[in-house]
């Protein structure tokens, strides 16, 4: 019989899957976990759970029953003071319990970014309290960027403009982030020409980095990614200083998100992710190896020769514009005429607004072109009720 190496993955959505599948590819067997049934990453798990992520309990009880060789989770949403106990006790999390608590809070990772690393960051306080949060916004001025200090793919993140947009900019914070009643974080506005997310590997033979991939965010989620993004020799050579530095700080093996802002004069620390990042799934096409690819062989201790750039790339999600429980989605004949492209449908029990439920990814000799294919091929999806 084959013995290997047991995987659990805490959190089981489109990212999750495609890191499942590339660990099967190495003979690894894997288990998903998630809140809800019939999650993307169980479709292709050897085997999977239902279970209330936030309960400590319930984590520790799978954990004890698998007793998996890595703990890897792949959402924010964990009991993330059960990991710590759990590392403690002798289990590996990925990349360390201690990373995956410091960056589920926006208030952790900032203050080890800019107080502790001193990194570049945009200026910030935080509230605990509407008085406190008014306070923030005069301390900041208008325009400020408002988010919950707990929240995922953009969710209660918003723009406060005027002193009119207090009360709701307050309210979508407290309804968007993972505690109701939250702490918030306010930010000062960055005037940035662009953002980017540099996907940085820990793996055993050092810190790598993937060509830098540019991103457009639409209320705190992306809605396109590109890759390699134009960026100047000085620009680069800063961003990775900041990256590794971060991703240092944190330690472990994996990949890391860490997202930055491009301005004229200066590079910014925004956010890191201690895994695959979504704006990344357009290595699905441009590159040697995925960022998929590059998680697992770097968490399993596997050196990373290289990472090399194939080609110019480009994704778009396909976001749900309606709740449905029952659903299907036409026009995939149409996009996958598209030249050069690929279409990754993640299997999603049920559609949310705003949901991301598939994915287009082009490639080309340019960018430019990349993008454009991209898009055409996510004109043609369309979400129908069965």
């Amino acid at each position: 019989m084959y013995h290997s190496k047991k995987i659990m993955l805490l959190g089981s959505g489109e990212l999750g899957k495609e890191v499942m599948i590339e660990a099967q590819r190495l003979g690894i067997e894997t288990i998903a976990v998630d809140r809800y049934a019939d999650a993307p990453a169980m479709q292709v798990a050897h085997r999977s759970y239902v279970i209330d992520m936030l309960n400590p309990k319930e984590i520790r009880q799978i954990v004890e029953a698998e007793k998996p060789d890595l703990i890897v989770p792949e959402i924010e949403a964990i009991a993330t003071s059960e990991l710590v106990k759990l590392e403690e006790e002798g289990y590996h999390v990925i990349p360390t319990a201690r990373a995956t608590k410091l960056t589920m809070d926006r208030e952790g990772i900032r203050r080890l970014a800019a107080e502790t690393l001193q990194l570049p960051t945009a200026r910030y306080q935080f509230a605990d309290t509407y008085e406190e949060f008014q306070q923030a916004v005069q301390a900041m001025g208008f325009p400020c960027v408002v988010k919950p200090i707990m929240s995922s793919s953009g969710k209660g993140q918003s723009i406060c403009r005027s002193e009119a947009d207090l009360e709701n900019c307050w309210h979508v914070a407290q309804e968007g982030g993972r505690t109701k009643n939250g702490k918030v974080i306010v930010e000062e506005f960055i005037r940035f020409e662009s953002e980017i997310t540099l996907l940085t590997v820990r793996a055993v033979n050092g810190t790598l980095f993937c060509p830098p991939i540019g991103h457009i965010q639409q209320d705190g989620d992306y809605i396109e990614s590109w890759q390699p993004h134009n960026m100047t020799e000085e620009q680069i050579t800063k961003a990775k200083e900041i990256a590794k530095t971060i991703t240092d700080a944190l330690g472990g093996y994996g990949v890391f998100g860490v997202e930055l802002f491009l301005a004229k004069d200066q590079v910014y620390f925004s956010e890191v992710s201690p895994r695959p990042h979504d704006t990344g799934l357009v290595t699905l096409v441009t590159q040697n190896l995925s960022e998929f690819a590059l998680h697992v062989r770097a968490i399993l201790g596997f050196p990373i020769p290289e990472i090399t750039l194939n080609t110019p790339g480009a994704s778009r999600p396909f976001k749900a514009q309606e709740e449905l429980d029952d659903y299907r989605i036409e026009g995939v004949e149409q996009a996958l005429a598209t030249p050069n492209t690929q279409i990754r449908i993640f299997g999603k029990p049920v559609t949310k607004v705003g949901r991301r439920i598939a994915v287009t990814l082009s490639s080309s000799t340019t960018v430019e072109e990349a993008r454009k294919q991209a898009k055409q091929a996510l004109d043609q999806l369309v979400l129908r009720k069965s």
